[in-house]
């Protein structure tokens, strides 16, 4: 048995990955669990692909390639030039938009055999975990399916990956659903792993898109809101802008305001403080207006050293 405080993470993709990163220094790997994003998961080359879960995966494997912040390092893409060379052949279209690489298939072959023979993605999410060595618990938040979906201003529909991936979330929002959210079930020991926490930590990711299609799901939200005292989120938003992706712009396209006083709105019922970088420290008076303790501290986790004092902040803000 583990000693120090028990953390459960609310986690989307990156921003969450490196955080976990320096979580499972501060405490006890075995007392960490993330309640991970799965709107973004997409059935895409007859695979099912499940992004967060394996970016947070890889990342805690220290397998993860440190460039493009996605994938293994020291990968290699040669079904993926086949697959183009296919399709071109065909004169089709190319669906390598979507990048897979050689050893990464190898996870969603599991993943998506697995789920033929009927297992459940949380099941399955324990097993690749544990291939990897990772003590930390990942829990996708449903084993029911749910995916993002976006409209753009021009009235298209989109998937996640299509806006994320294809089109580099370069086109404009107007509007974020999360199809099946309403109807899915929190996976097994999601509610317990938020209620029995010590430190519950909303992750530095997307609030529109990846955080609130875990909140989105029956009875996460009323669990994090329940726990607000011992709950601290951390901005995405340091200085105005997303340090990667499109949180900024995804934030003002859907009304809120693309700073970390916006971020502290979308959170000041589910966490009493939130960590902000120093960079905004003069926005710590009208965070703390709204009713959250403002914790300012450095946030971009260049490092592993920066991960892990951020987490260490987390942590000491709440005990």
């Amino acid at each position: 048995m583990g000693v120090g405080p028990s953390v459960t993470v609310v986690a989307g993709g990156v921003g969450a990955a490196r955080l976990l990163r320096g979580v499972v220094r501060v405490t006890d790997p075995d007392l960490v669990t993330a309640v991970v994003n799965v709107g973004d998961d997409d059935i895409l080359h007859g695979l099912h692909i499940s992004p967060d879960l394996d970016t947070i995966t890889y990342t805690l494997a220290e397998a993860i390639d440190p460039t493009r912040g996605w994938g293994l390092r020291n990968e290699t893409w040669q079904a993926m030039e086949l697959l183009r060379r296919y399709a071109a052949s065909a004169g089709r279209e190319d669906l390598s938009w979507f990048n897979l690489g050689d050893t990464d298939l190898g996870t969603h072959l599991y993943r998506t055999s697995r789920r033929l023979d009927g297992g459940a993605l949380s099941e399955i999410t324990a097993e690749i975990a544990a291939a990897w060595g990772i003590r930390a618990h990942l829990l996708p938040v449903s084993n029911d399916p749910i995916r993002t979906r976006l409209v753009t201003a021009d009235g298209v529909e989109l998937t996640f990956q299509e806006y994320f991936v294809r089109h580099h979330h370069g086109v404009e929002v107007c509007e974020v659903s999360f199809v099946g959210a309403a109807v899915a079930e929190p996976a097994p020991g999601v509610i317990d792993a938020i209620g029995a926490a010590d430190v519950v930590i909303i992750a530095p990711s997307n609030p529109i898109v990846s955080i609130e299609p875990v909140l989105a799901v029956p009875g996460v939200r009323a669990a994090v809101e329940s726990r607000r005292d011992s709950c601290v989120a951390v901005s995405p938003i340091v200085g105005g802008r997303a340090l990667k992706g499109p949180a900024d712009r995804l934030l003002a396209e859907l009304g809120h305001e693309a700073s970390a006083l916006g971020v502290a709105g979308i959170y000041r019922d589910l966490a009493a403080s939130i960590v902000i970088d120093s960079v905004d420290t003069a926005l710590g008076p009208a965070i703390e207006a709204t009713g959250m303790r403002a914790v300012c501290e450095p946030s971009i986790m260049v490092d592993i050293e920066a991960a892990t004092a951020l987490a260490a902040a987390c942590v000491g803000a709440v005990r």
